[in-house]
């Protein structure tokens, strides 16, 4: 007997890839320092604009991305976003200035990544799924870890054999393939093609557009950041994008090939880190449900620091054991703070927890953008990552003691 398979599950696939498109850019750039340093001689620091500037506009970005699918629906935000990482991308192909890679790689790629955050999954997994819905918002994040770590060994490979140019012009060719897939695998809602939503019992007419979804965006920002409990989840999530995006995946591999070990093998280690987040977040997200994900936050921050508080004497020509055993750590830490930050903006702040999430995710990125920037400035003053990687340790130390101050009280935000 032939059993069709529901629309929804074709537009969560396409949005996956479209997620891994996205995604693949974010880690990426860690990959062009060291060959952008040696052939214009730029400092690591000027590089690093280029890279902040990315991650801040991604941050910004990422807040009203449902705003943006709200008003331009889901197949333009898709297909705007990725045309304007493929444009970067291209662009950052042709540069011969720092603010042409700045221009490219950081304006429009950084925009572009931010309209296809998490925001945006589940938005699409919001519309077309009433059941299955937390199965496929999972995946869907999967996905986004996928995207950032699944190419770095390729793009290293493609870097080492071609150059660094060939690197850029294969994501723009991956951004433009996902665009026509997303165009016509995407509606906006079930309805526009007569369907209902993969386990409504029910058709469910398309909603209109709710107006003003932008005001509220910024609304619930002003609310919220009258609150303590805002600072202390905004400041905490600074330090975990300034300890993971900003540190790791921008300078890790410059950082190791200043002790001999070859880029290739060091986005291998990436890749490895990349494999464990995903164990890490789902084991993050069983213990939340079971335990104070205030102390969960504050272990997971504690142990990351730890970890990176050892890294400088692991970095060796060869992987060690050591190295190994930092990757599995590390990557069992690094995306786990997700899921008890989630929960504690949603105990917090209630109904509005997801756009709180959404201004708390773009602490994360200014601080990964902060540390993206200072550690290749640092990097040109000492000539090592040496007291990058133990300032970084102190941060998350400090992102500790400030998980074990959030109080779990609901506030009023208006």
């Amino acid at each position: 007997m032939r059993t069709d398979v529901h629309r929804a599950w074709w537009v969560a696939a396409v949005t996956a890839l479209v997620v891994v498109a996205a995604g693949a850019c974010a880690t990426t750039a860690g990959l062009l320092v060291t060959p952008m340093h040696r052939e214009f001689g730029w400092s690591h620091g000027t590089i690093g604009i280029a890279v902040s500037a990315n991650m801040v506009l991604y941050g910004l970005t990422a807040p009203f991305s449902a705003a943006l699918v709200d008003r331009f629906g889901i197949r333009r935000t898709a297909v705007g976003a990725l045309s304007l990482i493929a444009a970067g991308a291209a662009i950052t192909t042709a540069v011969s200035a720092p603010w042409q890679l700045i221009a490219g790689w950081g304006v429009l790629v950084g925009i572009g990544c931010g309209g296809l955050a998490t925001t945006f999954a589940a938005t699409v997994a919001h519309r077309w799924f009433a059941a299955r819905r937390g199965l496929v918002t999972g995946a869907l994040t999967a996905a986004t870890v996928v995207g950032q770590f699944a190419f770095l060994p390729v793009m290293s490979w493609v870097i080492d054999h071609f150059a660094w140019r060939s690197a850029t012009v294969a994501l723009a060719l991956i951004a433009l393939a996902a665009a026509p897939l997303a165009w016509s695998a995407f509606r906006d809602h079930p309805a526009d093609l007569g369907l209902r939503p993969y386990g409504a019992t029910a058709f469910e007419p398309k909603p209109r557009p709710e107006p003003g979804a932008a005001r509220r965006t910024l609304r619930v920002l002003l609310d919220s950041a009258r609150t303590g409990p805002f600072w202390l989840l905004a400041g905490t999530f600074a330090i975990c994008g300034a300890s993971t995006n900003g540190i790791m995946w921008t300078h890790f591999a410059s950082a190791a090939h200043d002790h001999g070990m070859p880029t290739t093998i060091a986005a291998s280690v990436l890749a490895v880190i990349g494999v464990v987040n995903v164990a890490g977040t789902v084991a993050s997200g069983w213990l939340t449900d079971r335990f104070s994900p205030r102390l969960l936050l504050a272990g997971c921050y504690g142990l990351r620091g730890t970890s990176l508080l050892f890294l400088p004497s692991l970095l060796a020509p060869t992987v060690q054991p050591g190295m190994i055993a930092f990757a599995v750590l590390f990557g069992l830490l690094d995306v786990a703070t997700v899921p008890p930050t989630i929960a504690l903006c949603r105990e917090i702040f209630g109904a509005d927890g997801a756009i709180v999430f959404g201004w708390v995710s773009t602490a994360h990125q200014l601080g990964a953008g902060l540390v993206a920037l200072g550690g290749g400035v640092a990097r040109d003053l000492m000539g090592t990552y040496d007291a990058v990687w133990i300032s970084a340790a102190a941060l998350c130390a400090m992102g500790a003691l400030l998980a074990a101050t959030i109080r779990r009280t609901a506030v009023r935000t208006a």
